[in-house]
């Protein structure tokens, strides 16, 4: 008699994480100061301007919750510095 054994394929789905890091209040962000000036001498009226690096990350995970905690575990040991930076992520699925 033979006998198989069907082993159940998971499947895990592909998320786009986007980390956004920016200067926390009141940290100097030369950038942002030298960019409103720029932009106020152009005329545009502003109340403040902060710049911000963001990130795109493509993860492979069980769910959008397994995609986030990958996310922020990154940010939280590389792409931001807790000292002086916040963050955010935002997952969604991944548009193929």
């Amino acid at each position: 008699m033979l006998t198989s054994t069907v082993t159940p394929i998971l499947t895990m789905t592909t998320y786009t994480a986007t980390v956004t890091v920016r200067l926390k209040h009141g940290v100097l962000d030369p950038e942002a100061e030298t960019t409103q000036r720029q932009l106020e001498r152009l005329g545009f009226d502003l109340d403040d301007l902060r710049s911000a690096d963001q990130f795109e990350i493509d993860v492979d995970a069980d769910d959008a919750d397994a995609a986030t905690e990958r996310a922020d575990e990154m940010a939280e040991r590389l792409l931001a510095n807790p000292t002086i930076h916040d963050y955010t992520v935002a997952v969604a699925e991944r548009d193929t």
